[in-house]
């Protein structure tokens, strides 16, 4: 008999007359919003544009979200496409399934498109949202809760989950919180990314290659503990394959962009200091007025002495 365990919601939707509100759907639209308003306090202390980060997450989220979508119906095309299947399921996002791979694959293409609009180079956006989109997986992973998916292996332990359904070949039981496990490994990771830039002032792309390559080492153990099906290769999880893979591209370019572009970024975005927007602007036009204030203090000072002279030379002609 289990003392404790984290207790499963008996229902993912709740339904205001015709209107449902997934739970699912409100931790990505949660992470969402965290992640642009980190993003943009980040953006604003390099320099850039209040604003500049939720126009170009405009581009970046919609193709995330399909990038997401694909990679998990195409790992997982036996859910829909198989006998006994309905394939429309495919496009029921609000159900769950969104492979992170995909989403930051493609979302890195939209975030391109909006970066390329705007003249900024595409690293340092996302080094700058690098810390914003950990948090948002930290929340998102919620949204595995309230659809009692992603567990892992079978536990006693006073943190275990609780699993009440049994559709879909669930087997209800007290099991491995893993989506538990990968948000506080994505706190962790946030914090990380933002106490290393600080402290190295990484640039050129190393902020969020640093996210990654931390996300990837978490995620390798968690996923060995998951209990859902997955496709195997040599014996091994393909997402644990993955993970290994993407995480030695992030450690590589971190070594090689450090030997060949060492330092930050001077400007992020073209214009925004002369426009006041980001900080640097700001201390700028605090220093322009500094110096308009001097001169018309010289000016006044030059004034009084010329009237002073002009009476003088009035009173000696009297």
């Amino acid at each position: 008999m289990e003392l404790a365990y984290i207790p499963s919601p008996s229902r993912g939707v709740i339904h205001l007359g015709p209107i449902p509100l997934r739970g699912y759907a409100f931790c990505i639209i949660i992470g969402v919003f965290v992640a642009v308003w980190l993003g943009n306090k980040r953006w604003i202390a390099r320099g850039g544009r209040a604003g500049t980060v939720a126009d170009i997450a405009v581009w970046a989220v919609p193709f995330g979200l399909v990038g997401g979508r694909l990679y998990h119906v195409i790992t997982d095309y036996e859910l829909y496409f198989s006998e006994g299947r309905d394939w429309v399921d495919a496009f029921k996002i609000w159900e769950g399934g969104l492979g992170i791979w995909g989403a930051i694959a493609l979302g890195a293409v939209g975030a391109w498109i909006g970066c390329r609009r705007r003249g900024i180079p595409l690293p340092a956006y996302a080094d700058a949202i690098a810390p914003g989109i950990a948090l948002a997986q930290a929340i998102g992973r919620w949204g595995n809760w309230f659809n009692q998916e992603l567990y892992g292996r079978r536990t006693d332990l006073p943190w275990a989950l609780e699993i009440t359904s049994s559709t879909d070949g669930r087997v209800p039981g007290t099991y491995h919180p893993t989506f538990l496990y990968e948000s506080l490994w994505c706190i962790g990771v946030a914090l990380l990314v933002i106490w290393a830039d600080r402290r190295f002032k990484l640039g050129h792309g190393r902020a969020f290659a640093l996210y990654v390559a931390a996300y990837c080492s978490g995620r390798a153990w968690i996923e060995y503990m998951r209990v859902d099906d997955a496709h195997h290769i040599l014996g091994v999880r393909l997402n644990v394959w993955t993970a290994l893979i993407v995480f030695l591209l992030a450690v590589t370019y971190l070594v090689v962009s450090a030997k060949k572009r060492p330092g930050r970024e001077e400007v992020v975005e073209p214009g925004a200091s002369a426009s006041g927007g980001g900080a640097d602007g700001e201390a700028e036009a605090s220093d322009e007025d500094q110096a308009a204030d001097g001169d018309d203090q010289t000016e006044a000072e030059t004034d009084v002495k010329d009237d002073v002279k002009d009476e003088a030379g009035s009173s000696k002609k009297t």
